[in-house]
């Protein structure tokens, strides 16, 4: 297709389809005069002189506005360029990998970055102090293109598995509208719509502090604990979670250290919603360490278990019957 001046200004003002914005992306990375333009058009919308096509004496003159609002204004329009080069190089992989994640900066957000996922996609994201996210399908993430300051703060809207990098003198927090999270370093699961009926956060590593927004308490959790947050209630509650099988969403992988077949077998069955019967010549005594990877239906999981676990298996309506291999 062919990208004209409109097509742009429709790219800054998010309206154009998947399809147009791919052909921008593609169209800005064809020469060095496109690159150019693209970024004195980029000048004028943000200036407010959109409504005509430019010509060269309107360029010069956005030129001289902008020199004079970098003298003013130095932090904001160098962000607007450099951030739209970043997402337009992001915009080119998500596209090349088929995602619907777009990176947009806001005119009152100037220095966010935000991240969002449409249905049945996850993301994985490295953060600017090299903290790991891993963002659920129809999430939401703000955070900062730098973490300046004294702290470390995201906003999230959804679902986000996190891995955060140490830092004693900078405190991590995530916020949402109904409950934040806040840590020094750990692994923690975050779950927090913000039209949704609770919130909740399970700890997998480490320490988090979680305090509700509307003065419903702080809770410091422990590994391998949950606090949720009705909504409709704001009652907070704690309890005993199997976090490793709340966060098995973000690489589809199930860790097991010393686990034995009962231990397994309740593992298999939050996560597949089936009832697991276990014959009584099961043996307590044998555990087993290492990664199971998740897999679609439990019976495809069960089979690669047979490869370790001399077991037999039966599925009937939804149950599944397990003994010892004869």
């Amino acid at each position: 297709m062919r990208v004209n001046y409109e097509t742009i200004m429709r790219f800054f003002r998010d309206e154009c389809t998947p399809e147009e914005k791919r052909a921008v992306m593609k169209w800005v990375n064809q020469s060095k005069e496109h690159e150019t333009l693209f970024f004195k058009w980029e000048e004028l919308f943000y200036l407010g002189q959109e409504d005509a096509i430019p010509d060269e004496t309107t360029l010069r003159q956005a030129e001289k506005k902008l020199e004079g609002r970098i003298g003013e204004e130095r932090s904001t329009i160098p962000f607007f360029r450099k951030g739209m080069r970043y997402a337009a190089a992001i915009a080119a992989c998500v596209a090349i990998a088929g995602l619907t994640v777009w990176f947009t900066l806001g005119r009152q957000e100037e220095h966010l970055v935000t991240v969002s996922t449409g249905s049945g996609e996850t993301l994985a994201l490295v953060l600017p102090d090299n903290s790991k996210v891993w963002l659920n399908e129809n999430s939401t993430l703000k955070y900062p293109e730098k973490f300046d300051g004294e702290k470390r703060e995201l906003r999230l809207n959804g679902e986000a598995y996190f891995e955060v990098t140490k830092n004693k003198h900078k405190p991590f927090k995530v916020l949402s509208k109904n409950m934040s999270v806040q840590v020094l370093g750990t692994k923690f699961n975050f779950r927090s719509q913000d039209e949704g009926k609770n919130a909740e956060a399970s700890l997998i590593e480490g320490e988090v502090k979680v305090e509700g927004n509307h003065n419903e308490g702080a809770i410091t959790l422990s590994p391998g604990q949950k606090v949720e947050l009705n909504l409709v209630t704001r009652q907070m509650k704690v309890s005993q979670t199997d976090a490793i099988v709340d966060a098995v969403w973000h690489n589809n992988l199930i860790p097991l250290d010393q686990a034995n077949m009962f231990r397994i077998a309740d593992i298999l069955e939050k996560l597949y919603g089936v009832d697991i019967i276990l014959s009584p010549d099961i043996d307590r005594t044998a555990t087993y360490s290492g990664v199971l990877k998740k897999k679609d239906t439990i019976d495809d999981v069960l089979k690669i278990l047979q490869n370790t676990i001399h077991i037999n298996y039966k599925i009937n309506q939804g149950t599944v019957f397990i003994s010892s291999e004869e």
